[in-house]
């Protein structure tokens, strides 16, 4: 593939590096920047096998952005910033730790080579993780995390170490199982993946490079003889005009899947609050909702004032025909969540206003409630919103993956507080 002057608008400078698949520039006008341009090539058993397949590179990359934008959606760290050409994409600049993270949730392919006696189609609960070391030679192989701790990378001036590991497998694991989630949207098995992390100039550790069909296995309804990734191309013996035919055709229906794979925004947390005077708790818990990303309305009606009021309330969100979750905010005696909770099938949970005397009183209300009635009770705004997630999650997962990726947070978060403390 010749060196390119300009792609999509952006004048590239040198090009970085240049693989079986891709090319990567630098970006002169945009500092910190690169762009990987995808080539009409696949191959496989480490570039022994290779061919050309024109229109490969567009579907590559129609694919890769789809699955960046929902991963970027959810708010994980990646290096993907936007599609700039048919074939190209903009991306941070990133030294790449040369490692393949790879996450199986049936056992096949190369597994079972390396484990002989596992029965294909072995199922792992948890997922299985492994990693390998990017070396063509010696055909990519395994390492363990002590190998990847002890060669003590140091990439983009980061020493890659045991914490950095640890984030990384758990980065791989999430991307695994939110895209796990997806495809099970459309009736699709996600067998097994590889990603790739890299670090930008600003030593932050991102989800790099490619994900496109030559990442992944999937099965359509869970059926291997119905595989649609680059497995079929690795099995031919001998490659023909039609098999390319085939392969291909298996990627462009991969890209068209993903026009599908966005959760409608359909769903409503609704806080409906016993009188204004609990407004700056509600909006705490409206702020923490819509960081999960859930949508979200703030109503007024009193249960003992204006019951009447509040039951209307009640019938037109339930005549909304989406999932409902209601929240109920009010002090003293709350008659707000049960008589809501007895007027409503969709899940309600009381979030009690006040200080904390005036809940070590109060909250009894919210509690001891009449036989029949199924409303919970949480005491704090940002519980309340994660409580209300859940019930979401079920159904939406981007919802799910806002959650997941919060306990990631924690993981990433509270160790490096540690280390400030230590030092």
């Amino acid at each position: 593939m010749a060196t390119l002057k300009e792609v999509g608008g952006y004048k590239l400078g040198n090009l970085i590096i240049e693989g079986k698949t891709k090319q990567v520039y630098d970006v002169p006008t945009s500092p910190g920047n690169c762009i990987l341009v995808s080539k009409d090539r696949i191959t496989a058993g480490d570039g022994v096998k290779s061919h050309q397949l024109v229109g490969k590179s567009v579907i590559s990359n129609k694919t890769n952005a789809k699955v960046f934008e929902i991963l970027n959606k959810i708010g994980l760290k990646t290096a993907f910033i936007k599609s700039v050409a048919d074939n190209a994409f903009l991306s941070r600049k990133c030294e790449m730790i040369p490692i393949e993270w790879v996450t199986r949730r049936l056992a096949t392919g190369s597994f079972l080579r390396r484990h002989p006696g596992v029965k294909e189609g072995y199922r792992f609960t948890p997922v299985k993780h492994e990693t390998f070391f990017k070396d063509d030679a010696n055909h990519d192989p395994q390492w363990s995390e002590e190998q990847i701790i002890s060669a003590e990378f140091k990439v983009n001036g980061v020493v890659i170490g045991k914490h950095e590991v640890d984030l990384m497998t758990k980065t791989s694991i999430l991307v695994f199982e939110i895209l796990e989630k997806v495809w099970q949207t459309r009736d699709c098995a996600l067998i097994d993946m590889k990603i790739e992390f890299g670090v930008d100039e600003q030593g932050v550790l991102l989800v790099a490079d490619i994900i496109d069909s030559d990442s992944w296995r999937l099965w359509p309804s869970g059926d291997k003889r119905l595989m649609v990734d680059k497995q079929v191309y690795r099995n031919l013996t001998t490659v023909t005009d039609k098999d390319l035919d085939t392969v291909k055709r298996n990627f462009e229906w991969i890209a068209n899947q993903l026009d599908h794979l966005i959760p409608p925004n359909n769903h409503l947390v609704v806080i409906v609050m016993g009188s204004p005077a609990d407004k700056d708790h509600c909006d705490k818990i409206k702020r923490y909702c819509e960081e999960l990303g859930l949508n979200v309305e703030i109503r007024v009606a009193s249960a003992h004032k204006t019951t009447d009021f509040a039951l209307e309330i009640v019938s037109f969100y339930e005549g909304l025909c989406i999932p409902i979750i209601f929240i109920a905010v009010a002090g003293r005696s709350n008659g707000l969540g049960p008589v809501l909770s007895g007027n409503t099938d969709f899940p309600v949970i009381n979030c009690p206003p006040g200080s904390r005397d005036d809940l070590s009183r109060d909250i009894w209300s919210s509690l001891n409630v009449p036989s029949g009635l199924g409303c919970s009770t949480v005491m704090y705004p940002e519980t309340a919103a994660i409580c209300a997630a859940t019930n979401i999650a079920l159904s939406n997962y981007i919802v799910w993956s806002r959650l997941r990726l919060k306990r990631l947070g924690y993981f990433e978060s509270i160790p490096k507080a540690d280390k400030i403390v230590r030092n």
